[in-house]
């Protein structure tokens, strides 16, 4: 397995420096500490909430493997370029909107903004590693563009927090103005010569299907993809979208007064990209203790159990949520790492938007049913149900096949 090419004492290439800093413009998610009271603000009930984040799977299911594609022919820093401009403006409009209607259109776009970007750029980035063989860093760079972007979006939490006390819109318009800054990096990136030199002039959709199905049929990779991007994805997904309202229902158990919640939503959004920033920056270091095998069995039955327990125990879902951050955000980049490794760069793009799909496809059913369930009973029962799906179902794949090969 190739090796970085530079060391803790020096610095990385400027290609990967502006790595991270794109990943940093990614990261000033100002609006995430308030995104679903903004929601509940103009109206919304839970069930509209989930219709809303269905709408934004919907559309990732039918224009991931399209835009794959796309990046996969004109190449992926032009989808980078793409999906950030989309991106850009849609948070500017979610600001501006006050209805359901205007949402659901509005998550159309913004998750076309992201299929642009989704599967391009850690095709690029993989890419760019191979230029100097180093792709078997790629899980390592991964996990510290992840770091540098938490602890920028750890600062980005607080301020989103407080201009959300303020007014729950700015923290969505600062957000689209930095994204914009996203576009400029870009423009001063440069295709991968790995992938200037692969044949993509001829590459026909149907060869580009060919090759997902390929890949997908993989013995090495089918139970993962069932085990990782269907179960563990589509579960700890719902954990993103229902923190905010399980964080209100127990701090104002615990006693703090209402207008508090916003601010502490940002510290505890700090708090939360911080500890992910901490366990991304050592990914390389676990991934050398522990391997990927070893991780990834472990991994669904510690977060089934924080999401049952929590239901159990309230206050739980604090730190509950603290650790399934930091998992996530490691796992993401081991997941990254065992699909890239097992592809080849042509079609790259295409395959990894293709995982994205099958993530968005199966999270729908979860959606849809957690909110209903949400409006019945209450979120915390709704995670744990989730957790319950999420053990029993990767009990199911570990006796079918083994997910990550030995």
């Amino acid at each position: 397995m190739a090796v970085p090419f530079w060391n803790a004492s020096t610095l990385p290439p400027t290609s990967v420096l502006k790595y991270y800093l794109y990943k940093s413009t990614k990261a000033v998610e100002f609006y995430r500490p308030i995104m679903y009271l903004f929601f509940l603000a103009q109206g919304l009930n839970f069930t509209q909430i989930a219709i809303l984040e269905a709408i934004y799977n919907v559309t990732t299911l039918v224009g991931e493997i399209p835009t794959g594609y796309i990046g996969d022919r004109v190449g992926r820093r032009n989808s980078l370029l793409v999906g950030t401009v989309i991106i850009s403006l849609t948070l500017a409009g979610i600001g501006l909107s006050s209805s359901f209607q205007a949402l659901a259109v509005l998550y159309v776009c913004w998750s076309a903004g992201y299929n642009f970007r989704s599967g391009s750029e850690d095709a690029w980035l993989y890419d760019t590693l191979t230029d100097d063989r180093s792709e078997g860093a790629f899980a390592n760079v991964r996990g510290r563009g992840e770091s540098v972007a938490l602890a920028i979006g750890a600062a980005a939490a607080i301020i989103g927090g407080y201009l959300g006390s303020i007014d729950l819109s700015y923290p969505w318009f600062v957000a689209s103005a930095m994204t914009a800054v996203g576009v400029v990096v870009l423009l001063t990136v440069d295709e991968p010569d790995t992938y200037e030199r692969a044949d993509t002039a001829e590459l026909s959709f149907r060869r580009t299907l060919s090759i997902v199905r390929h890949t997908l049929s993989q013995r090495n990779i089918r139970a993962f993809v069932l085990y990782y991007y269907v179960l563990y994805a589509a579960v700890t997904y719902l954990v993103f979208v229902f923190l905010q309202p399980i964080f209100e229902t127990v701090v104002l158990d615990l006693g703090v007064s209402q207008s508090r919640v916003e601010s502490l939503l940002g510290w505890f959004y700090a708090a939360y990209s911080l500890f992910g920033a901490g366990l991304s920056y050592y990914t390389g270091a676990i991934r050398a203790r522990l391997g990927l095998r070893t991780w990834f069995l472990w991994l669904p039955f510690i977060v089934g159990g924080a999401l049952i327990g929590m239901y159990f125990v309230p206050v739980l879902a604090l730190p509950a949520f603290l650790l399934i951050r930091g998992l996530s955000d490691v796992t993401r980049s081991f997941a990254g790492q065992y699909i890239n490794d097992r592809i080849g760069t042509v079609g790259r793009a295409t395959v990894l938007s293709a995982m994205a799909m099958v993530s968005g496809l199966a999270v729908v059913p979860f959606q849809l049913g957690s909110g209903i369930i949400s409006d019945a009973a209450s979120p915390l029962f709704a995670l744990a149900v989730a957790g319950g799906v999420l053990v029993v179902g990767a009990t199911g794949v570990l006796l079918w096949e083994a997910p990550i090969e030995r």
